[in-house]
């Protein structure tokens, strides 16, 4: 007898992206706090590669979290038990 699949959420995925890039652009960031970047950059004092390498961590890791693929089967977690 087959065993039967198991699905993965599309979200799951989008969630490993976005936690990936976020720790890229995270870590660029606090590489440029540590070794400044010229002072010919626009705006540099605002330090947007940090905020938004920030944001790209705590999304991807709540995707991530939220739609992990589960450890039991498809049709388990709906049952209800009757006592």
């Amino acid at each position: 007898m087959m065993e039967p699949t198991r699905r993965i959420e599309i979200w799951f995925f989008l969630g490993v992206l976005l936690l990936a890039y976020g720790v890229l652009i995270l870590g660029a960031g606090l590489y440029h706090l540590v070794n400044p970047p010229p002072p010919d950059i626009a705006l540099r004092e605002l330090h947007s590669d940090v905020w938004w390498g920030a944001l790209l961590v705590l999304l991807g890791g709540f995707y991530c979290v939220k739609f992990r693929p589960s450890r039991t089967s498809p049709g388990e977690e709906h049952e209800t038990r009757r006592d």
